[in-house]
Parts: structure tokens; C-alpha cells; sequence
């Protein structure tokens, strides 16, 4: 192939194969992506469909954002990496954006969701590395990455089987019980760390008073509070940032995913207190900060500002859990609605990967996850007309799962109607759930 000419198209088959020799089986993909616009992605096979799954939470503005391709083009044409032995134009320029719609200190810069985790973690611990505190209190079903550290730290046994013995430090309170949080404290604890909305725990939300009570507590105990903003942060939630739904502030959050509309950068976000901790030696990372990795960063940002996206996410958000509540009004299976903004969870009351296959074959993509949970996460551009025909889809899919078409689905039980019990929030199995 000649420089300039476009690889041909490569074939389905072809590309299976070629997983199957050569990639290593960490996931179990089921479809070949190859083009995507906006809220829409292209199969092999020329194909439409809806993405609500969004690379998973990744692609916030859209894919092939027009100013962010135009930025991550004009950047790779003159400068891509430089290490951190050096300064970058665009990284100070980055940090300074993010502390402003943040906390108001200092950035580190990493290369994913879990090593933003994983520094934040460090951060942490050197913190309180005089006083001999280490420990850092998490949540039950959290997830926090697939390092040894942020495996240890998410609350989910399945993430960790296999891999013992795991690094030390780490206690699973309940989430939204503070009582269990309090009880977990001791001379040790450095920490308290949680997602504002727990994504692969189930799309559950914080309570209110279990976030300001935990912000009280680190207060009252010296503690800091952490927040994992990987997936529910850049406008998801229709705020910014996650926590800012309960009127706190953490000590430091992790932002990554859509961060970088794509292209892989995490980072640490921290307040003044904790922005002077790191010394020169004691946290690195070759790629992170790299001019590419925040001019994409600095793209998404101006995108998501200038489109009015974080919004929309609360308007349109808004509009969809509505529709979503109908349907759970409508079907059996259907036990309850949950999430904030574009981040919403359809909690069914069996396995949702059957009906997630449904939707995939009827043309719109969307996440299981915690066993019987459908996640929805598309971008936050996302129109009304998308929404509504996201919502027909589930409608007709929902009915042919109940054995009746949309248009003589069953009504809605009678309000004093007993309701079959719903599994507790976040309830965790053993499933191939979506590997992150």
C-alpha cells in the first residue's frame, strides 16, 4: 500500500480470525466497529446503530467530535510526546482548566482511569505516611480499575479472584450506610474513597446524606475524601463533576475516560492541601501529559462548554429516565429506574445480557452490568429524536419479551398490586460483565 492510500477495508471474518490468533481473550466482543458520528456508530456491514454505551462513558462529546479531531490533527502535525523531563505547552494549560472547574490545586496527568486511581492512592498514603495512616475505606460493589491496587480497592470479589494474595490496605463499607463507614475507621485510616454514582456497581447514586456524612466524618477525623469521577465525571451527571450533586467537595477525585474523547489520558485533580505532596521521585508516568493526550483533553472540554453538554445531560437526562420510568410502569421485568443525567441503569428483575443482545440486533448498544442491570451512557449530545427512538426500541424489545408486541403490551399493575422484591442496590454476580 502506497503512503496516502486508505487501508481496505478488512472483512469481519478477517478480523475475528485475527483476534482470535493474536489478541489476548480479555474481552468477548461481539461486534466490529468501524465509523461513528455523534451518537452513531457503522458496522462492517454498513450497519446504523444508536450507541448508548458510548465506549463505555468514554465519549461524552460525541464520536469524531469535529473541534476535537481538528485539534488532535493540528497537535499531531507538529509536536506528539515530549517526556515530562521537559515542558509542554498544553499541559499547564489543561491543568489550569480542570482545577477551575475542580478543586482548585493541582493535576497530575496518567494515561487511564486506573492509574489516576492508582496515584490517587499513592497520593494518599504519603499524606498520611507520618502518622503511620494507610488504610483507605471503600465501597462495597465500587469499581476502581484493574491494577493490583484498584482491584484491591474495589469492592467486588470477582475482580480479585485469581490474583491473591492482594495488596494490603484496603476495607469494603456498605455503600450508602454511613454507620458502616464510621465502623471501619481506626488509628490506621488515611481515607475514604467512592463514586458519586457507582456505574459498574449498578448505576447507583449516592444518597445525600450518606455524602455530606462521609465529607462530616473525614472532616471530624482528619481523613481525606476521595472521589472516583472516572465514569460519572465530565458532565455525565448533568454537573461536571458527580459529587457536586450533594454540595461537597473531596480532598481529590480521578477523572479519565471522556476525558480525552478517546484518546487515553487520566488524571489527579486535588485541593490545596494535598497539591504540594508529590516531590519529584516519588510519581511518574512517561506518556502522561503528553501534548497530544491534552490537546485532546482541552478539545473535549471547550466542546462540551461550547455545546452547552453538561446541560443537555441534565435536560435530556431528564427527558429519558421519564421514558424509562413508563416502561417500568408498563413491563413486569422491569423492577425500578435509577441514575442522574445521561447515566442510567433499567433494573430487571433476571439476567440483562439477553436483552441487551436484543437491542444490539434491533440496533442500539447498551452496557449489562451487575447482572441485571441495562446501562445507558450515551454521548451527552445526544437530540430528542435519538432519546425517543433509544426509547421505541426498548419498548418493542421489552414486549417481545414478555411475550406481546408494543402496541398491546401488558398495563401497568394496579397501584396496590404487590411488587416482586427488588435485589438490593448494586447487587453484584458472578457475570461476564463488560471488562474495564
Amino acid at each position: 500500500m502506497k503512503q496516502g492510500e486508505e487501508d481496505p477495508m478488512t472483512s469481519e471474518e478477517d478480523i475475528k480470525h485475527m483476534y482470535e490468533q493474536h489478541v489476548m481473550r480479555t474481552y468477548a466482543p461481539q461486534l466490529t466497529l468501524v465509523r461513528g458520528k455523534g451518537t452513531r456508530v457503522w458496522d462492517t456491514e454498513g450497519k446504523v446503530y444508536l450507541d448508548f454505551g458510548a465506549g463505555i462513558a468514554v465519549l461524552n462529546a460525541g464520536h469524531s467530535n469535529d473541534h476535537v479531531v481538528q485539534a488532535i490533527t493540528r497537535q499531531a502535525a507538529v509536536l506528539t510526546h515530549v517526556s515530562n523531563l521537559y515542558f509542554n505547552e498544553k499541559q499547564p494549560k489543561l491543568a489550569a482548566k480542570l482545577n477551575a472547574i475542580g478543586l482548585g490545586g493541582k493535576c497530575f496527568f496518567a494515561n487511564s482511569g486506573a492509574e489516576a486511581n492508582e496515584g490517587m492512592i499513592k497520593l494518599a498514603r504519603l499524606w498520611g505516611h507520618e502518622q503511620g495512616r494507610y488504610e483507605i475505606v471503600t465501597m462495597q460493589n465500587s469499581f476502581h480499575g484493574r491494577t493490583l491496587a484498584t482491584a484491591a480497592a474495589t469492592g467486588q470479589e470477582k475482580i480479585k479472584k485469581g490474583f491473591a494474595p492482594m495488596p494490603e490496605g484496603f476495607v469494603h463499607a456498605r455503600f450508602n450506610d454511613l454507620a458502616s463507614v464510621k465502623q471501619l475507621v481506626n488509628e490506621k485510616t488515611v481515607a475514604v474513597m467512592l463514586e458519586a454514582v457507582q456505574g459498574e456497581g449498578g448505576v447507583v447514586p449516592a444518597d445525600p446524606d450518606f455524602m455530606t456524612g462521609v465529607r462530616a466524618l473525614c472532616d471530624e477525623q482528619k481523613l481525606l475524601m476521595l472521589c472516583d469521577e472516572v465514569q460519572c465525571g465530565m458532565g455525565r451527571t448533568g454537573k461536571w463533576w458527580g459529587y457536586e450533586h450533594y454540595g461537597v467537595k473531596p480532598d481529590a477525585f480521578s477523572v479519565a475516560k471522556a476525558l480525552g474523547s478517546g484518546y487515553p489520558i487520566g488524571a489527579i485533580v486535588c485541593n490545596q492541601k494535598l497539591e504540594d505532596v508529590f516531590a519529584p521521585g516519588h510519581h511518574a508516568s512517561t506518556f502522561g501529559g503528553s501534548p497530544l493526550a491534552c490537546a485532546a483533553a482541552l478539545a473535549t472540554i471547550e466542546a462540551i462548554e461550547s455545546e452547552r453538554l453538561v446541560e443537555r445531560a441534565a435536560d435530556a437526562g431528564a427527558a429519558f429516565a421519564e421514558g424509562l420510568s413508563v416502561l417500568a410502569e408498563r413491563y413486569a421485568h422491569v423492577q425500578s429506574v435509577r441514575g442522574k443525567g445521561l447515566m442510567q441503569g433499567l433494573v430487571l428483575d433476571e439476567d440483562a445480557k439477553p436483552l441487551c443482545e436484543m437491542l444490539m440486533d434491533m440496533g442500539l448498544l447498551v452496557l449489562p452490568t451487575a447482572g441485571n442491570v441495562v446501562r445507558f451512557l450515551p454521548p451527552l449530545s445526544v437530540k430528542d429524536s435519538e432519546i425517543e427512538e433509544a426509547l421505541d426500541m426498548l419498548d418493542d424489545c421489552l414486549a417481545e419479551w414478555h411475550g406481546a408486541t408494543a402496541e398491546a403490551a401488558p398495563e401497568p399493575p394496579p397501584e396496590d398490586a404487590a411488587a416482586p422484591a427488588a435485589p438490593a442496590a448494586g447487587a453484584q454476580e458472578e457475570t461476564d460483565d463488560v471488562a474495564e
